[in-house]
């Protein structure tokens, strides 16, 4: 999209503000509005000189003695914002230092983009393809404290299998998903089919493309909206579009929408598989006659993803919560093998119906990934993968959740905690620094600010320690 086309967009809506949004390096967005006559006014200007904000108010920018950072509009990005009662156009911007006038290296959409220029760089491919598939609670009450004497959250849903005994003024229906019960369920079992089908409508007019939607395993409202792949940035683009517009459909619906991987126990977690392919003058080179229709090019690239996952969790499952997920039992993906179709493995390669279509499926990350430096952080680690011919061995085709102990205690796992997972990646990162992709500073600013939430988790007594040791306090 050119910029006349931005300015065409903006006639042809009667917008009245532009809001700039960028995403910090939690993956939580930001945004400055601007009236339309300050960006009509001097349109080329915005777009080649940026917008001036102030760095330090975001967690592990800025300094607050070096506190100018730019924001520069990505045209492409333009889209009308369909939940602003005032016409509102919304445009992502990458971040500049005001005296370089070069990309801010703890930028995350920057981090993908020098993710896909590194790819061209390797002549190894010109593109490569993401398919994310994040999935979500609708909630309809969501209470936490986290209080000096309180620690403590409820959660409640009118398809909660805790309901089917609740007293409701209209009568209890009793329809509801009970636990695994989920998947695919109709209605009256999916009490938020429509709710779906307007997000997909409102996807649809921001520029994603809907491959389906349907109820997820869990009770309690889970979720899925599968939407098509798209190039590496722009598929994060997306991701945060996906987002966006699932919260606020959800509040205009009187619910919330939860990315928590582990909201509550007992039942299965929120994923956020990435299908991922490259492909070179129009070609998928991950095509092959090797294991499951795969290159040697698409082994080696599962072979640098499965030596780094540790290291990968910090960014793929990148909270304190993810590792509530990634546990046995609950069709959490937790050991480092590939497979194809089979989905107790870390790595599936999914069947298709043609061979163009063929892609891995890293199964691990979460929905609470910033979206730019997960698949940023996949590529880079499945391309030191391909450039070091780093060999998976062979594939396990067997149901990895019924290995007997003797077996399970020879495949590598993903890291158990965020701790670990940071750990990894303090020792293991010079893949990601590879062309100057992900810098040393950045990461080491992501690992202090992650390491933070860890010591504040630790820190903070649970209440299930009162449930296992109160009672027995003082007792010899």
């Amino acid at each position: 999209m050119s910029v006349n086309r931005v300015l065409d967009l903006i006639k042809e809506n009667d917008i009245k503000f532009v809001m700039l949004k960028f995403t910090d390096i939690k993956g939580k967005e930001h945004g400055v509005s601007l009236p339309v006559s300050l960006v009509v006014d001097d349109l080329e200007a915005l777009f080649e000189e940026g917008k001036m904000f102030d760095g330090s108010s975001v967690e592990g920018w800025k300094a607050i003695n070096k506190a100018d950072m730019l924001l520069m509009p990505i045209a492409e990005t333009a889209v009308v914002d369909p939940f602003a009662q005032i016409p509102t156009m919304t445009i992502r911007c990458s971040i500049y230092e005001p005296n370089t006038m070069q990309p801010y290296d703890r930028d995350p959409r920057s981090i993908a983009t020098r993710a896909e220029n590194f790819l061209k760089s390797t002549g190894i491919a010109d593109s490569v393809m993401f398919g994310p598939e994040p999935e979500f609670f609708l909630f309809d009450d969501v209470r936490y404290a986290t209080e000096a004497n309180n620690v403590s959250y409820k959660i409640d849903d009118i398809e909660a299998m805790w309901n089917t005994n609740r007293k409701y003024e209209d009568g209890n229906n009793a329809y509801r998903p009970l636990k695994k019960g989920g998947y695919c369920a109709v209605a009256p079992l999916d009490s938020a089919h429509d709710i779906r089908s307007e997000m997909c409508l409102i996807m649809e007019q921001m520029g994603l493309i809907i491959e389906a939607h349907h109820h997820e395993v869990a009770t309690a409202g889970q979720n899925e909206i599968a939407t098509k792949f798209n190039s590496l940035t722009l598929k994060a683009d997306e991701t945060q579009i996906y987002k966006y517009v699932v919260q606020n459909v959800a509040i205009a619906h009187a619910k919330t929408a939860c990315f928590m991987p582990k909201p509550f126990a007992g039942d299965n977690g929120s994923g956020m598989h990435c299908n991922m392919s490259l492909s070179k003058a129009g070609k998928n080179i991950f095509m092959g006659d090797k294991y499951a229709g795969l290159s040697e090019t698409a082994l080696y690239y599962i072979g640098g993803i499965i030596k780094h996952a540790k290291a990968l969790n910090a960014f793929t499952n990148p909270t304190t919560n993810s590792y509530k997920r990634l546990v046995p039992g609950f069709e959490a993906p937790v050991l480092l093998a590939y497979s194809a179709s089979n989905r107790s493995a870390s790595i599936r390669i999914p069947a298709v119906t043609t061979p163009k279509a063929t892609r891995i499926e890293a199964r691990f990350p979460d929905p609470m990934a910033n979206p730019y430096l997960c698949f940023a952080a996949l590529l880079m680690a499945g391309l030191d993968g391909i450039i070091n011919k780093i060999h998976p061995g062979d594939a396990m085709d067997k149901n990895l959740y019924d290995l007997p102990p003797e077996e399970l205690q020879d495949i590598p796992a993903v890291a158990s905690s965020l701790a670990e997972a940071l750990d990894a990646l303090s020792t293991d990162f010079t893949f990601l620094t590879q062309g100057n992709v992900f810098s040393k500073a950045f990461i080491d600013a992501y690992i202090a600010i992650r390491r933070k939430e860890v010591e504040r988790l630790n820190m903070t007594p649970h209440p299930v320690e009162f449930e296992m040791y109160y009672a027995y306090s003082g007792l010899k």
